[in-house]
């Protein structure tokens, strides 16, 4: 597996995990935590979100934009990776939200997950750039599609542990004391709170009866309990952002005690910027315009890759949350799956690239990005048609229902394990392989600007993530699944109508 790949691989695998950490704590809680916190609806919380998000990958552009004009690679990762700790450190201090402090409290997370996605964005293009900088080695360039899928074996490892810290730390905090998690409760205590006297009698019946399973005894006061119950769930999500700060204080050290091993790219003078290797002068034309107009066709299908795929932190948390029997396990681990799936998957899917290759079938990277948004689709087909044979309702209508009726609708964990896998297995089609394309197609002075681009078409699709939850609450849960498969599908057949230009583009 790790055959005729250069040694500077695994080191810059090794530094990304503690970035992956950080952002798999985020993905998991964020949307939960916001709600939880401020008493956020989901449709805002999932606004909130979508922002965030999109600013991590749009800000990767100027990550890149100052990494190509500098020739400083590694000092921008190294900034990068400070101002990522700054950032957990602002949301790991565990401040109670009140109707007094609410407003310049939220202003300040905000400013916290900036600087978290201005800190990603000078980093991840970048050291993707650098590890496309180590395939351009004649020595090592046919093997830069699997080197990728190497690295995104690596990093997710970062992601397979993070999910689990989120919900170990809270339930410890909570048992501490001596309170119970339910998921469901922290948003029935925002409505008590917020409209005690006008709270439906329903609702008051599934307040009481959640109350009772979390802590509460009648001896307590109900306005007390919910009040201290949101303040010592909230302090257990901010102490899991410690251990953040902790993942990135070491991928910072790894990074600085490796990067003499990393490619350091040559400042450009003036007489270089004249000068041209034979391939860029041959190229100069028409050739690196062809590649850079083929970059941008497959951004265009990643935009909706990324708004599909990202829904795990916004409508299937959501789905999870409502629909699915969490009562052992907590909704943000499940977070855990996808990272699992691509570390178990990789060498599974390498081996059958590899398996084609010697037999003279080889699939081109821009096919197996084309098969990706099939398989992707299919996820979804899986789930619209499960949504119908169960007769779900929006999610919105499903909390209304009393809980005794909701815990007879529930699904089982393997509903989420299957989504999963098909969506992993179309993540393992095209993000490495994407990532790829890129350090292929981008000219050696613009590297770390189109890893940026590839990035900020995942901002793209992230500025509409907040659809999914909004169609989820509105509409049978059917609607809101099929419409990810049409747009998977749809992309899928403006990819394979592309196929011949961009695998003549990019040979």
């Amino acid at each position: 597996m790790f055959k005729n790949h250069p040694p500077g691989l695994i080191p810059a695998a090794l530094s990304n995990m503690g970035e992956r950490f950080g952002y798999y704590i985020m993905n998991a809680v964020l949307v939960l935590f916001l709600c939880s916190k401020f008493g956020l609806s989901e449709e805002t919380s999932s606004i909130v979100y979508s922002c965030f998000y999109a600013g991590i990958y749009v800000l990767a552009l100027v990550g890149g934009a100052i990494a190509d004009r500098t020739r400083n690679y590694k000092g921008t990762i190294i900034s990068g990776l400070i101002v990522m700790t700054v950032g957990y450190i602002v949301l790991s201090i565990p401040i109670l939200a009140t109707s007094e402090n609410t407003t310049w409290l939220l202003a300040l997370t905000c400013c916290a997950l900036f600087l978290i996605a201005f800190g990603n964005g000078l980093f991840k293009g970048n050291l993707q750039a650098i590890v496309g900088q180590l395939y351009d080695n004649p020595r090592y360039s046919a093997q830069r599609d699997s080197g990728f899928q190497i690295f995104y074996v690596f990093i997710n490892i970062g992601g397979l542990i993070a999910p689990f810290v989120a919900p170990l730390l809270r339930s410890w905090w909570l048992e501490t004391n001596a309170m119970a998690y339910n998921a469901s409760f922290p948003a029935l205590c925002h409505e008590y709170l917020s409209v005690t006297a006008n709270m439906t009698a329903e609702n008051m019946e599934n307040l009481y009866a959640l109350a009772s399973q979390v802590g509460y005894t009648e001896a307590m006061n109900i306005k007390e309990f919910c009040t201290q119950y949101l303040e010592v769930f909230n302090t257990g999500i901010h102490y899991s952002f410690i251990a953040s700060v902790a993942a990135m204080l070491i991928s910072l050290t790894i990074f600085v005690c490796t990067k003499k091993g990393l490619p350091n790219p040559p400042v450009r003078t003036k007489a270089e910027s004249v000068k041209m290797t034979p391939e860029e002068k041959a190229a100069m034309a028409k050739e690196i315009r062809q590649r850079m107009y083929a970059l941008f066709a497959v951004l265009g299908i990643a935009v909706f890759f990324w708004f599909s795929f990202h829904q795990n932190g916004t409508s299937m948390s959501l789905f999870a949350r409502d629909f699915v029997n969490t009562s052992s396990i907590a909704p943000e681990i499940w977070q855990s799956v996808n990272p699992f799936f691509v570390i178990v998957l990789t060498p599974v899917v390498m081996w059958i690239f590899s398996a084609l290759s010697k037999r003279g079938k080889e699939f081109s990277t821009p096919a197996k990005i084309a098969i990706g948004m099939g398989i992707a689709g299919v996820a979804y087909l899986f789930l619209a048609i499960y949504s119908v044979a169960m007769h779900y309702p929006s999610g919105s209508d499903f909390r209304e229902m009393a809980v005794a009726v909701r815990e007879t609708m529930l699904s089982g964990p393997w509903v989420l394990i299957v989504y999963y896998f098909f969506m992993t297995v179309a993540e393992l089609f095209i993000s490495p392989l994407g990532l790829s394309f890129v350090s292929k197609v981008a000219p050696q002075h613009l590297q770390g600007l189109c890893q940026g681009l590839w990035l900020g078409a995942t901002a793209v699709g992230n500025l509409l993530l907040w659809i999914g939850p909004l169609v989820y609450n509105a509409c049978p849960l059917w609607v809101a699944w099929a419409m990810f498969l049409v747009v998977c599908v749809i992309s899928m057949g403006a990819m394979l109508g592309m196929l011949r230009w961009l695998e003549r583009v990019t040979k």
